[in-house]
Protein backbone atom coordinates (compact mmCIF):
# COMPACT_ATOMS: atom_id res chain seq x y z
CA UNK A 1 0.00 0.00 0.00
CA UNK A 2 1.77 3.32 -1.00
CA UNK A 3 1.96 5.96 1.60
CA UNK A 4 -0.45 8.61 1.13
CA UNK A 5 -0.16 12.52 1.02
CA UNK A 6 -3.14 15.48 1.01
CA UNK A 7 -2.90 19.03 0.61
CA UNK A 8 0.79 19.43 1.46
CA UNK A 9 2.85 22.37 -0.15
CA UNK A 10 6.50 20.88 -0.53
CA UNK A 11 8.92 23.94 -1.81
CA UNK A 12 12.81 24.05 -2.76
CA UNK A 13 13.35 19.83 -2.19
CA UNK A 14 16.41 18.09 -4.15
CA UNK A 15 14.77 14.40 -4.42
CA UNK A 16 16.99 11.38 -4.71
CA UNK A 17 16.86 8.81 -6.83
CA UNK A 18 13.98 6.47 -4.53
CA UNK A 19 12.64 9.15 -2.34
CA UNK A 20 9.29 9.57 -3.74
CA UNK A 21 8.51 5.42 -4.90
CA UNK A 22 5.54 4.06 -3.48
CA UNK A 23 4.02 7.30 -2.59
CA UNK A 24 0.57 8.94 -3.54
CA UNK A 25 0.13 12.84 -3.86
CA UNK A 26 -3.33 14.32 -4.03
CA UNK A 27 -3.90 17.89 -4.14
CA UNK A 28 -0.55 18.60 -3.12
CA UNK A 29 1.83 21.42 -4.53
CA UNK A 30 5.66 21.30 -5.27
CA UNK A 31 7.71 24.47 -5.86
CA UNK A 32 11.60 24.86 -7.30
CA UNK A 33 11.66 21.04 -6.33
CA UNK A 34 14.08 18.71 -8.25
CA UNK A 35 13.03 15.38 -9.93
CA UNK A 36 16.12 14.68 -12.26
CA UNK A 37 17.82 12.22 -10.18
CA UNK A 38 14.39 10.33 -9.47
CA UNK A 39 13.80 6.83 -11.21
CA UNK A 40 10.18 6.13 -10.33
CA UNK A 41 8.29 3.32 -9.19
CA UNK A 42 4.11 3.35 -8.42
CA UNK A 43 4.14 7.14 -7.51
CA UNK A 44 0.77 8.95 -8.38
CA UNK A 45 0.05 12.56 -8.79
CA UNK A 46 -3.72 13.24 -8.33
CA UNK A 47 -4.75 16.91 -8.86
CA UNK A 48 -0.73 18.28 -8.23
CA UNK A 49 1.16 21.56 -9.34
CA UNK A 50 4.91 21.86 -10.07
CA UNK A 51 5.62 25.17 -10.36
CA UNK A 52 9.25 26.32 -11.30
CA UNK A 53 10.62 22.33 -10.87
CA UNK A 54 13.33 20.17 -12.54
CA UNK A 55 12.64 16.44 -14.32
CA UNK A 56 15.46 16.46 -16.60
CA UNK A 57 16.01 13.27 -17.80
CA UNK A 58 14.17 11.79 -14.96
CA UNK A 59 12.79 8.29 -15.23
CA UNK A 60 9.30 8.63 -14.92
CA UNK A 61 8.25 4.83 -16.43
CA UNK A 62 6.07 3.97 -13.56
CA UNK A 63 4.18 7.27 -12.63
CA UNK A 64 -0.02 8.42 -12.86
CA UNK A 65 -0.51 11.35 -13.61
CA UNK A 66 -3.98 12.61 -13.04
CA UNK A 67 -4.79 16.11 -13.97
CA UNK A 68 -1.47 17.30 -13.16
CA UNK A 69 -0.05 21.15 -13.95
CA UNK A 70 3.36 22.16 -15.09
CA UNK A 71 4.52 25.60 -14.69
CA UNK A 72 8.21 26.93 -16.07
CA UNK A 73 9.45 23.56 -15.39
CA UNK A 74 11.92 22.34 -17.05
CA UNK A 75 11.48 18.83 -18.27
CA UNK A 76 14.29 18.02 -21.20
CA UNK A 77 14.76 14.03 -21.84
CA UNK A 78 11.96 13.19 -20.40
CA UNK A 79 9.96 9.63 -21.54
CA UNK A 80 6.70 10.13 -20.77
CA UNK A 81 5.55 6.95 -23.00
CA UNK A 82 5.51 4.42 -20.00
CA UNK A 83 3.38 6.25 -17.87
CA UNK A 84 0.01 5.08 -16.14
CA UNK A 85 -2.71 5.69 -19.14
CA UNK A 86 -6.14 5.46 -16.76
CA UNK A 87 -7.21 9.06 -16.52
CA UNK A 88 -4.25 10.90 -17.42
CA UNK A 89 -4.28 14.07 -17.78
CA UNK A 90 -1.17 16.51 -18.34
CA UNK A 91 -1.36 20.33 -19.30
CA UNK A 92 1.77 22.59 -19.31
CA UNK A 93 2.89 26.48 -19.55
CA UNK A 94 5.86 28.31 -19.55
CA UNK A 95 7.79 24.72 -19.67
CA UNK A 96 11.08 23.44 -21.51
CA UNK A 97 9.68 19.78 -22.70
CA UNK A 98 13.10 19.28 -25.30
CA UNK A 99 13.50 15.89 -26.24
CA UNK A 100 10.82 14.19 -24.45
CA UNK A 101 8.99 11.35 -25.55
CA UNK A 102 5.21 10.83 -25.69
CA UNK A 103 5.04 8.20 -27.70
CA UNK A 104 1.71 6.55 -28.31
CA UNK A 105 0.12 8.49 -24.87
CA UNK A 106 -3.68 9.99 -25.62
CA UNK A 107 -2.92 13.45 -25.01
CA UNK A 108 -7.03 14.54 -26.01
CA UNK A 109 -7.40 17.84 -24.60
CA UNK A 110 -3.83 18.63 -22.97
CA UNK A 111 -2.63 22.56 -23.42
CA UNK A 112 0.79 23.21 -24.01
CA UNK A 113 0.89 27.28 -23.79
CA UNK A 114 4.77 29.52 -24.23
CA UNK A 115 6.30 26.14 -24.50
CA UNK A 116 9.46 24.67 -26.34
CA UNK A 117 8.92 21.74 -28.06
CA UNK A 118 11.79 21.33 -29.60
CA UNK A 119 12.72 17.44 -30.94
CA UNK A 120 9.58 16.07 -29.12
CA UNK A 121 8.46 12.73 -30.15
CA UNK A 122 4.38 12.49 -30.44
CA UNK A 123 4.60 9.80 -33.12
CA UNK A 124 1.67 8.02 -32.82
CA UNK A 125 -0.01 9.92 -30.00
CA UNK A 126 -3.69 10.82 -29.98
CA UNK A 127 -3.37 14.74 -29.98
CA UNK A 128 -7.27 15.36 -30.35
CA UNK A 129 -8.22 18.58 -29.15
CA UNK A 130 -4.82 19.60 -28.04
CA UNK A 131 -3.89 23.18 -27.92
CA UNK A 132 -0.28 24.22 -28.73
CA UNK A 133 -0.33 27.97 -27.59
CA UNK A 134 2.65 29.82 -28.67
CA UNK A 135 4.83 27.08 -28.64
CA UNK A 136 8.14 26.02 -30.77
CA UNK A 137 7.66 22.99 -32.38
CA UNK A 138 11.47 22.80 -34.23
CA UNK A 139 11.85 19.10 -35.39
CA UNK A 140 9.52 17.20 -33.38
CA UNK A 141 7.69 14.67 -35.29
CA UNK A 142 4.09 13.55 -35.36
CA UNK A 143 4.18 10.56 -37.64
CA UNK A 144 1.41 8.12 -37.72
CA UNK A 145 -0.38 10.65 -34.79
CA UNK A 146 -3.69 11.66 -34.49
CA UNK A 147 -4.46 15.75 -34.12
CA UNK A 148 -7.56 15.93 -34.83
CA UNK A 149 -9.34 19.69 -34.03
CA UNK A 150 -5.71 20.58 -32.39
CA UNK A 151 -4.69 23.99 -32.61
CA UNK A 152 -1.59 24.99 -33.65
CA UNK A 153 -2.32 28.60 -34.61
CA UNK A 154 0.05 30.75 -32.83
CA UNK A 155 2.77 27.98 -32.51
CA UNK A 156 5.63 27.96 -35.05
CA UNK A 157 8.87 25.94 -36.58
CA UNK A 158 6.43 22.67 -36.99
CA UNK A 159 6.71 20.14 -39.91
CA UNK A 160 3.71 17.99 -39.54
CA UNK A 161 3.21 15.45 -42.79
CA UNK A 162 -0.45 16.12 -43.67
CA UNK A 163 -0.27 12.14 -45.08
CA UNK A 164 1.22 10.81 -42.44
CA UNK A 165 -0.75 12.56 -39.38
CA UNK A 166 -4.70 12.69 -39.30
CA UNK A 167 -5.11 16.68 -38.65
CA UNK A 168 -9.06 16.88 -39.88
CA UNK A 169 -10.35 20.03 -38.78
CA UNK A 170 -6.99 21.50 -37.12
CA UNK A 171 -6.58 25.39 -37.09
CA UNK A 172 -3.09 26.30 -38.17
CA UNK A 173 -2.28 30.02 -39.22
CA UNK A 174 -1.30 31.04 -42.55
CA UNK A 175 1.84 31.79 -42.04
CA UNK A 176 2.36 28.32 -40.39
CA UNK A 177 0.70 25.99 -43.80
CA UNK A 178 4.60 26.11 -44.75
CA UNK A 179 5.15 23.06 -41.97
CA UNK A 180 2.63 21.30 -43.69
CA UNK A 181 3.87 21.50 -47.45
CA UNK A 182 7.68 21.22 -46.65
CA UNK A 183 7.08 17.81 -48.28
CA UNK A 184 6.45 18.89 -51.68
CA UNK A 185 9.01 21.30 -51.65
CA UNK A 186 6.98 24.18 -52.16
CA UNK A 187 8.61 27.80 -51.94
CA UNK A 188 5.72 29.75 -49.66
CA UNK A 189 6.26 33.99 -49.60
Amino acid sequence: MPEYFFDIQYNTITYGEEEVNFKEFECCTFTNCNFSQCSFVAVTFIDCTFNDCMFSSAKINHVAFRTVFFNNCEIKEVNFAMCDKLIFEIHFKDCVLDFSKFYTLKLKGTSFTNCSIIAVDFMSTDLTEVVFDNCDLYRSEFAKGIANKANFKTSYNYTIDPEKTKLKKAIFSLEGLKGLLFMHELVVK
